[in-house]
């Protein structure tokens, strides 16, 4: 196909009113509708075409958003197996989990600087429980639907952090917006916070709701905490 050269000067074209869904806790719901445009830049030479951005940054983009595509692929098996029991379910989606969160991360930024005042033994059970709670949170949420999990192909950066976007859609009612906050880590691209309704941190709404127990307790309120929530939930704690 013939294409007119422009020597020295960029040509534009743009998407636009792409739609992104809200909400979060109830995942098959959802409120609001925003739109986006995204502009796309190519630069043309006499003989050459330059298209840096659309060489690089796929190939970036896929190793931040590969682990969430990962956990995308778990949820949907765990939804479709909503009949089977919940431990069966927990053992399956527990490694995914394990593998797209950094989950002493997030806790350590949930807890906050009263985490360096914790002994390690009470640091350790106590990422053993929030790790119990966020698999059995997820396992509870999915149970017998037919959602569709979907990753977006928009990403945005944050200081060092690339925000991965995604969209549950139920079979009815609308899709359901859920963005992951991912960085770089020892064990690769992991994600450190959920963004429901793509703005509000997941991590800040748990440093909220865990700040009691901290406050009258400390690690040992919340570890007990954590661990009766799972257990309401069908799932079992780690070993003491």
């Amino acid at each position: 196909m013939k294409s007119k050269e422009r020597q020295g000067k960029p040509f534009f074209f743009e998407k636009k009113n792409q739609k992104t869904f809200t909400p979060f806790k109830a995942f098959h719901g959802a409120s609001g509708i925003a739109s986006k445009t995204k502009v796309f830049c190519f630069f043309f030479s006499k003989k050459k075409y330059f298209l840096p951005s659309l060489i690089l940054a796929p190939t970036i983009a896929l190793a931040q958003s590969a682990p969430i595509d990962a956990l995308n692929t778990g949820l949907a098996q765990v939804e479709k197996t909503g009949k089977q029991p919940f431990q069966q379910r927990f053992d399956a989606l527990a490694p995914v989990i394990d593998h797209a969160f950094n989950l002493s991360q997030i806790l350590q930024t949930i807890v906050g600087l009263r985490w360096s005042q914790i002994p390690a033994d009470q640091q350790a059970k106590l990422l053993a429980a929030f790790r119990a709670f966020t698999i059995s949170s997820y396992v509870s949420n999915f149970s017998g639907g037919d959602a569709t999990f979907k990753l977006l192909p928009d990403t945005r950066t944050v200081g060092n952090d690339t925000v991965v976007e995604t969209q549950i859609v139920p079979s009815s009612g609308d899709p359901t917006r859920i963005d992951y906050v991912m960085r770089l880590g020892p064990a690769g691209w992991q994600a450190v916070d959920v963004l429901q309704q793509g703005t509000i941190s997941q991590a800040a709404v748990q440093r909220s709701d865990f700040r009691g127990e901290l406050n009258n307790g400390g690690a040992p309120k919340l570890i007990d905490s954590l661990q009766k929530k799972v257990a309401a939930m069908g799932g079992s704690n780690p070993a003491p």
